[in-house]
């Protein structure tokens, strides 16, 4: 194989909105060439699906050479069907039909899946396998929620054993090297008292006679792995969040004992880790500031900045030293958001203002200068209450310089629900404000419910986070369009791998399937 004229064949499975694709995707050679060729993507979500097939046909263009008529589909000027049906996009969304897949592993026949994966691999000697299993059976959250009700419904959740799909195309087609991600709750999740990630490293490591893989880490280079070691620390690799996954990186026994670097040069398949942390407020750096919207009452500017006015007003009965400091704080918050008149759109036209701060390799990732504006930036409604309740967590971060739970709170501003007397208060962080200088913390896919966890910085917007904040967050680059309503498209994003970390991901096994073999 010569890499800078074949491309290597890539499978996805469960591939959501596609940020796995996307990172291995986006590695070019030297004559532009993608390095790895996504040849097929398996989502059940139709929705997903969509994004997942208009990101393809994104991809069959380099990116000088994208048509115009998609930018002007992103930015809602024509509809789907015109699009697809221009004559500049015609040819590439029938190859984006054939690549992406709308399928649900374990129901669609093993027949269909293996026919698109045989044809599209054509036998290739060398190609790789990508994926990751829907997680809420492993999550923390999922198993707070699933497990007590019906404790034999959760054992028996088909969820817990979605990876033997994975499985099964191992089997099947025995890739060069597979990926898998999953939460990293999957560590300790137990099915009949026994670990599930024992047993998924087991089958994954000798999956049928014949065939094994060395089950590898991105994050350390050692012989003997526990399982936290195959837990990778997306902050630690320049993604401006602290989402922390499972990766698991399986390599066929007969190409790794036929790679002499992986024995002499072992750490050059780890991933290095960025020398600095990127900051939330770095990242969503140049995004036009924007004001929130009532909810449950009439919306208007002036209504809303009245709102904000009598925010102050809340910190009564509050004895805390910090009160005089947070009232001036938010009386100038709600005087500087008198600027802030628009609560964005589906598309919002103008030039982005300088990214001064944002890391250099995130600026060349994120940005688009032929988008003309910003693309699915447009503020929740908030009820009154909650408006006061993020302004005032905004202005206790910019002062203490750490995130507030309930227990900072002044007793106005506390849920009606909430017995701060109690000795266990639960979610003692309903309400999260991200703090400008740090990593947000991870973008998960609950954010579609409501705003609460992930507060914006800046107490004179006085909102949550918009569905473009969150994809810059996840490293999806500005001209990636979610397709759906916006509660489907933030569950996109935060099922989502990111891409930033995908693609780092992608050069080590680029690295490895390169690499010369005895």
């Amino acid at each position: 194989m010569t890499p800078k004229t074949k491309s290597i064949p890539v499978v996805d499975l469960f591939a959501g909105p596609g940020g796995l694709c996307e990172g291995f995707s986006s590695i070019l050679d030297e004559s532009g060439t993608r390095r790895f060729d996504v040849k097929v993507s398996i989502e059940k979500d139709p929705v997903a699906h969509r994004t997942l097939m208009l990101r393809s046909i994104f991809r069959k263009f380099s990116r000088a050479e994208v048509p115009d008529v998609y930018y002007d589909y992103v930015r809602g000027a024509i509809d789907r069907e015109t699009f697809l049906g221009h004559p500049e996009i015609r040819d590439a969304a029938k190859h984006a039909a054939q690549e992406a897949r709308c399928a649900e592993l374990g129901k669609t026949s093993v027949e269909h899946v293996d026919s698109w994966i045989a044809g599209a691999l054509k036998g290739a000697s060398d190609w790789v396998l990508i994926g990751g299993p829907p997680c809420q059976a492993y999550s923390l959250a999922g198993r707070s929620r699933l497990r007590p009700g019906n404790r034999e419904a959760f054992e028996a959740d088909s969820r817990h054993f979605l990876y033997t799909e994975y499985l099964r195309i191992i089997q099947r087609f025995e890739p060069t090297v597979f990926v898998m991600e999953n939460v990293k709750g999957m560590l300790n999740s137990r099915n009949s008292g026994a670990r599930i990630f024992e047993r998924i490293l087991a089958d994954l490591a000798k999956p049928k006679p014949g065939v094994s893989y060395r089950i590898r880490s991105f994050a350390v280079d050692k012989d003997e792995l526990e399982p936290e070691d195959f837990v990778v620390e997306a902050d630690d690799h320049g993604v401006p969040q602290t989402r922390h996954r499972v990766f698991l990186f399986g390599i066929r026994e007969d190409v790794a004992a036929r790679t002499p670097s992986l024995r002499t040069h072992p750490g050059r398949f780890v991933l290095r880790k960025a020398d600095v942390k990127t900051g939330m407020a770095a990242a969503l750096e140049g995004l036009p500031p924007l004001r929130s919207r009532l909810s449950q009452e009439e919306d208007s500017h002036q209504a809303w900045l009245a709102a904000l006015r009598e925010a102050p007003d809340t910190l009564k009965d509050w004895r805390a030293g910090l009160r005089p400091m947070i009232d001036r704080m938010m009386r100038d918050a709600a005087f500087h958001a008198t600027q802030h008149s628009s609560y964005g759109g589906s598309f919002v036209p103008g030039r982005l203002a300088p990214p001064d701060r944002m890391p250099a390799q995130l600026r060349s990732w994120l940005l688009d200068s032929r988008l003309g504006g910003t693309l699915q930036h447009e503020s929740r409604r908030h009820m009154r209450s909650d408006l006061h309740r993020y302004m005032f967590a905004a202005c206790f971060a910019l002062a203490q310089k750490y995130a507030p739970n309930l227990r900072n709170f002044p007793p106005r501003l506390l849920p009606d629900h909430v017995n701060i007397d109690a000795d266990t208060v639960p979610f003692v962080d309903r309400f999260r404000v991200q703090l400008p200088d740090d990593p947000s913390s991870t973008v998960v896919s609950h954010i579609k419910k409501d705003g609460h966890y992930y507060i914006h910085p800046d107490p004179s917007q006085c909102r949550s986070l918009t569905v473009r904040e969150a994809a810059r967050l996840q490293t999806f680059p500005d001209n990636y369009f979610f397709e759906g309503g916006r509660t489907e498209q933030y569950g996109q994003i935060g099922n989502a791998v990111p891409p930033l970390l995908a693609r780092k991901i992608a050069k080590i096994v680029y690295r490895l399937i390169t690499q010369p073999r005895e």
